[in-house]
């Protein structure tokens, strides 16, 4: 029975981690699996009190806030598993769910990497994903197949290629990691996953998804509907995405695109709205993208 290795982050959210643990260990029944828990540079140091009431997990603690991908490749570096199931901390397991991607991964080695189908926590009848469809590299635009549908069994048993796995829950094939490298830290918030995705279908995998497991996810507790912080990265990543994966012609057309379109919208819709700060934080995001090179080992902290 193949070894699994689940990651989690958590930065200052030491309860919603805790309820994590909990899920799994109420839910979960695949045997072989070990637990890691990266702790992001929270303020506080939650440590010590883990390794006691959480005995065989492993913690590991950064200093500083990596970001999305630089805890997860933390706990790469600590894991054993030929399978990596990286999780958001703001989710929950379900009966099943490991024993069914491992199956899925054991029965076809062509792919690299899978995700469940995710669910609202707060709406456990909505779905969130079940899936998204490819990238328009001249827009860098795609869509999350099923979200905000309620859930009647329309996508249901559904193992198949898929556009982009979803970044809270995804199973991943520790040779398809060895081929294609570590998720990019460049990135530190959103859109890290569409990256390694298209890096692993570069070597070769598939990404997949199956809907027969299923996840919930208590969405956008990390950051917030809402927030300067998500804007930031949202439209950073999205140049920076383009930059390190459209081909030439659709890379200079989406250029100009996002020059001509989706700033001056995004900047009447930051007025219309009220939200103050916004439009420095859509200029910052284009002169980083102006500034820094696509190096994936040049991490991208956030800003000031």
């Amino acid at each position: 029975m193949n070894s699994v290795s689940i990651i989690t982050v958590n930065f200052n959210q030491s309860f919603v981690t805790e309820e994590l643990l909990s899920s799994i260990s109420t839910t979960n029944t695949y045997p072989n699996i070990e637990i890691i828990v990266v702790d992001n540079g929270s303020k506080i140091n939650e440590l010590p009190n883990w390794q006691i009431n959480y005995p065989g997990i492993k913690f590991i603690r950064s200093k500083i806030n990596l970001g999305f991908a630089g805890g997860n490749n933390l706990g790469v570096k600590e894991a054993t598993g030929k399978y990596l199931f990286f999780v958001n901390n703001d989710t929950e397991f379900t009966p099943g769910l490991i024993n069914t991607l491992v199956n899925t991964l054991d029965e076809r080695p062509e792919i690299g990497i899978i995700s469940p189908k995710l669910m609202y926590f707060d709406k456990p009848e909505m779905i969130q994903y079940t899936g998204y469809t490819t990238m328009n590299y001249y827009t860098c635009r795609n869509h999350c197949i099923g979200q905000f549908e309620t859930d009647n069994g329309q996508y249901d048993n559904i193992t198949a290629p898929t556009g982009y796995i979803h970044g809270a829950a995804m199973l991943v094939r520790r040779e398809a990691i060895d081929k294609a490298g570590l998720m990019a830290e460049n990135f530190f918030l959103y859109y890290e996953e569409f990256d390694w995705c298209d890096r692993i279908k570069k070597t070769g995998y598939e990404v997949w998804v199956d809907t027969r497991a299923m996840i919930y996810h208590k969405e956008s507790i990390s950051v917030g509907k809402v927030s300067g912080l998500k804007e930031y990265f949202m439209n950073r990543n999205r140049i920076l995405f383009i930059r390190r994966n459209a081909p030439v012609q659709a890379r200079l057309f989406f250029y100009v695109y996002f020059a001509c379109i989706v700033t001056p919208r995004n900047m009447l819709s930051y007025i219309t709205k009220g939200y103050k700060g916004f439009a420095a934080l859509l200029l910052k995001a284009i002169w980083w993208n102006i500034t820094q090179s696509t190096d994936s080992k040049k991490t991208g902290y956030p800003i000031n």
